[in-house]
């Protein structure tokens, strides 16, 4: 059988129809298939590579850790380098008040954690979050995913969660005296890259001190430069309780956390004892390969280049067929008429004649829409690249 057959078989599915790309290598802001072929990578595993595939840095971390030790201990319970250097490096790049760190194996791990966080602190069940929110597919972060579609198979979920308009004054006045948190993502990137209004964000930051619920920001896609900043919410002048990472956290390897204050952490370690608990959460290897990845991404000044890149590609993708660019940062979404147009593009780009491809893909609450979430280490002549072959693919699937 070959490689693709044998992933067909023995590989459970997530959807009817898979992408099944098959990569052979990657470095940079560029893949490989099994032919050699080469792709520029537009989706960066969903603002995963932030710094790129296999940066050096990043394998050499990577490398020396694992010749060290690998687990040896549940979180929590013994003193590990990795965990404890990378914790610091984050919380000095962090506002005082998220000093504390719980390392998880994913984001959607820390989106549990911090709901289990906020009913502790506040001793209230009920949870806000937004329509068109993504937050994970566990049954916790399923039950604030704000989008029926994808909920109602798995009914029922948890109760108490309350849904919410994004950008929305009216709606905020549901977070009150009995809410525990509510939980956003700081941009809503699976909605199609739909920013907040700085206005309401500050509005929605005042509701919650005034009503003593908790404000959760979920960074999992928007952290680490991805919108132009380190962190997104820096640019809206407010600070979150409780933040969430993920993704580009593990500079490509499989990691997740939920930060707090010191004081607000405590809550965890008693009554009961082992209030949240990970075998595998904070993993020496990916601690230490986040922590390269970061300091990376800093030493390169890889953040401030995105504006720059961001305005590249909105010149760029100019077409009949574009009804729209939605952008922050490198995470941008362009609307096309319909999801088979979509579909039709990222078929084009992946199957494209010559030697050169464009990997591209979708977004969950806006399927008419192509997802570019570039490594931010893409460069000038990759992005202008990427443009010809889209441009291309709009004029063969869509017409001019």
């Amino acid at each position: 059988m070959t490689e693709r057959q044998l992933f067909q078989q023995h590989l459970a599915p997530t959807s009817t129809e898979p992408m099944a790309f098959p990569v052979s290598r990657a470095k940079g802001a560029l893949l490989y298939n099994d032919t050699g072929k080469t792709f520029i990578d537009l989706i960066g595993g969903i603002s995963v590579c932030n710094v790129g595939h296999c940066h050096p840095a990043v394998v050499a971390a990577i490398q020396a850790q694992a010749a060290e030790y690998l687990h040896v201990m549940v979180y929590g319970e013994a003193v590990q380098s990795p965990q404890v250097q990378y914790a610091a490096l984050l919380a000095g790049h962090l506002p005082p008040s998220l000093d504390c760190v719980y390392f998880t194996n994913s984001g959607a791990e820390a989106v549990e954690g911090a709901m289990k966080l906020a009913k502790r602190l506040t001793g209230r069940a009920e949870i806000v979050a937004c329509h068109n929110s993504y937050h994970g597919s566990t049954q916790g972060a399923l039950s604030l995913l704000g989008d029926e579609y994808w909920r109602s198979a798995y009914r029922p979920l948890l109760p108490g969660i309350r849904h919410i308009r994004y950008n929305n004054r009216e709606d905020l006045q549901q977070i009150t005296v009995h809410t525990a948190c509510i939980i956003l993502e700081t941009v809503q990137a699976e909605a199609g890259v739909v920013a907040p209004d700085p206005g309401w964000m500050l509005a929605l930051r005042q509701r919650c001190d005034e009503t003593g619920a908790l404000l959760v920001l979920d960074e999992i896609q928007a952290g680490f430069g991805r919108t132009g900043t380190l962190w997104a919410f820096t640019q809206y002048n407010i600070i979150p309780d409780i933040l969430l990472l993920g993704k580009a956290l593990g500079g490509g390897m499989p990691l997740g956390a939920f930060i707090s204050s010191h004081d607000k952490m405590q809550a965890l370690a008693d009554k009961p004892v082992l209030g949240h608990i990970t075998t595998f959460g904070g993993h020496p290897v990916s601690c230490a390969a986040g922590k390269a990845a970061l300091e990376a991404l800093l030493a390169e000044q890889m953040v401030e280049s995105v504006a720059a890149k961001e305005q590249l590609f909105r010149s760029l993708l100019q077409h009949k067929a574009i009804k729209a660019v939605r952008s922050c940062g490198l995470m941008l979404a362009v609307a096309l008429e319909s999801y088979e147009q979509v579909k039709a593009v990222i078929g084009y780009c992946l199957n494209t004649p010559g030697e050169l491809g464009v990997f591209t893909d979708w977004f969950l609450f806006a399927p008419d829409c192509i997802r570019l979430v570039p490594p931010l280490v893409i460069s000038e002549a990759e992005i202008k690249q990427a443009c010809v072959i889209l441009l291309k693919a709009l004029d063969q699937c869509v017409g001019e």
